[in-house]
């Protein structure tokens, strides 16, 4: 069963922010006040997904990341089998076989996954959601201190 999701259905905005960075800000103002921050929710309105091409996809860069990812893979496993290996010569030369064969067969993979492709995504990307707007609500019970708090936050930094 999911974890139940708090959404105050009675709150009461108590600020209206055009970043998530601003809405954040504005709630550790108010912890930093010792407002009690667990009455707070932040809600973002109207998301989008947002991808920022990052650059050209080829065979070169396919082999080089798959190779890459690989690596670390391979030596991750390389390292955990040399901690368990007895003798301690064992250990760099698991960590290197590992590096080597993770290298090589994410190399593989990586070449292999840009052929399934057959070109309808020769690019590099990275994605995210935003919102519009980000609301900060409150509890009735606490809007009112929130409220007067943030209004401080105003005065005392303009951005």
């Amino acid at each position: 069963m999911p974890a139940a999701v708090y959404m105050p259905k009675d709150g009461i905005r108590i600020g209206t922010y055009l970043t998530y960075a601003e809405a954040q800000r504005a709630v550790d103002y108010l912890s930093d006040n010792k407002f009690p921050v667990e009455n707070t929710t932040i809600i973002g309105s109207e998301l989008r997904m947002i991808e920022h091409i990052t650059g050209r996809l080829t065979w070169g860069r396919a082999a080089v990341a798959g190779a890459a990812s690989g690596a670390w893979f391979g030596l991750f496993v390389g390292l955990l089998l040399g901690l368990f290996a007895p003798g301690g010569r064992e250990l760099l030369t698991l960590v290197l076989f590992g590096l080597l064969f993770g290298a090589g067969f994410g190399l593989i993979f990586g070449l292999i996954g840009y052929a399934a492709t057959r070109g309808q995504r020769d690019f590099t990307s990275k994605s995210q959601v935003v919102a519009s707007t980000y609301d900060v609500m409150c509890l009735p019970g606490h809007a009112q201190a929130a409220q007067e708090l943030l209004a401080k936050l105003s005065l005392t930094n303009p951005s």
